[in-house]
């Protein structure tokens, strides 16, 4: 066995590490290292235009893909793919090791226009073209839940993202056993719940409401509701698999160590960082919580309980919830300074 700390913690528990919006040179570093799998997000187009490692390339990339399209928007499309499937090339060889089990590489494009499920819809089938090893995502919102149903319905791999509570959880669970029992194919599906950004926009929401609670205990918020997330999955017997994202402390790793999770994160300042310290694998993620933690984040903080509780959100408010808005509004920006830059690039070429 590799004694580095993800093979140790693969070795000893079945816990996989994953990577997220890394470069061609990360991404070979992450699979040496134990990498599962991979998920790209809107912002990966931006990141890359504007990387030490990789910027003159999409550059290129990016002048020669304005001679394919005269929609900027279309062209950002198609200029994520090319970048991403270059990452999709290096986690085949994790595809073809475990028989099509693993190696998956999650892209999740057009942050803007994720309100019409048709354009979801459509961008998922071009996107599922580009490898067998390609997984589509998809924010587990009203319009994102029905793109999903169709591309269930067509065998398509799917990962729900922009999860932070457990009602969307369960909606996209409830709709993957209904449809694939009408249908009896069981394309792999993972749900994405992003503890992370969840813990960081909880933090701003309390401070900014002017609530009094122990910080240690509104520390613990996101690792709560992880753990009922997933004693719920397992007690109910859904299919689908775990995926923790949004990684902005270490804790949102080895605290779900001991899982049959996936957990996603950056290379640099957080795997990388985390291979350095070489900590002892501990398994976690069962540790109960204590009474008077939960007591205190349902009695003092509204959006705890919204994330927490099975009804604590319709599917009308999952695209507005203030989490979900916040992380998308992230995508967006960065997908927007790209639309910028393809503009400027356009113009430069015509002048």
């Amino acid at each position: 066995m590799k004694h580095d700390y993800f093979h140790r913690v693969a070795a000893l528990t079945p816990t996989k590490m994953w990577i997220n919006n890394v470069t061609p040179r990360e991404a070979d570093l992450a699979i040496a290292a134990g990498a599962m799998g991979c998920t790209q997000n809107p912002s990966y187009t931006w990141k890359m235009l504007n990387h030490e490692e990789g910027k003159a390339g999409a550059l290129a990339l990016l002048d020669e893909t304005l001679k394919e399209s005269r929609d900027d928007n279309e062209v950002e499309c198609i200029l994520q793919r090319k970048l991403v499937q270059r990452v999709a090339e290096r986690f085949m060889t994790v595809y073809h090791r475990t028989n099509g089990r693993h190696g998956y590489v999650s892209i999740q494009g057009d942050p803007i226009h994720e309100e019409d499920p048709q354009v979801i819809i459509d961008e998922g089938r071009k996107n599922r073209r580009m490898s067998p090893n390609i997984m589509i995502k998809i924010p587990a919102t009203k319009a994102g839940l029905e793109a999903m149903g169709v591309l269930i319905e067509e065998n398509t791999p799917l990962n729900a993202t922009e999860i932070m509570g457990l009602s969307q959880i369960i909606d996209v669970c409830e709709m993957y056993h209904k449809i694939t029992a009408k249908t009896k194919t069981y394309p792999i599906m993972y749900y994405s719940l992003i503890t992370g950004i969840y813990d960081e926009w909880l933090q701003k929401e309390v401070a900014a409401q002017g609530i009094a609670i122990n910080p240690d205990i509104l520390y613990q918020a996101g690792m709560v509701v992880a753990k009922k997330v997933y004693r719920l999955v397992h007690d109910r017997g859904y299919a689908l698999g775990f995926i923790g994202g949004g990684v902005r402390g270490f804790q949102h790793f080895t605290e779900m160590v001991g899982g049959d999770v996936c957990i996603t994160m950056n290379w640099g300042g957080q795997a990388e960082e985390l291979l350095k310290l070489n900590q002892p694998v501990v398994a976690r993620l069962f540790n109960p919580v204590q009474d008077h933690v939960l007591d205190e984040l349902l009695t003092k903080v509204p959006a705890f309980r919204q994330a927490y509780l099975e009804d604590g959100l319709e599917v009308d408010e999952y695209e507005e919830y203030g989490p979900v808005r916040y992380f998308r509004d992230m995508f967006i920006e960065a997908w927007q300074n790209t639309l910028r830059l393809i503009a400027e690039r356009r113009k430069a070429r015509s002048a």
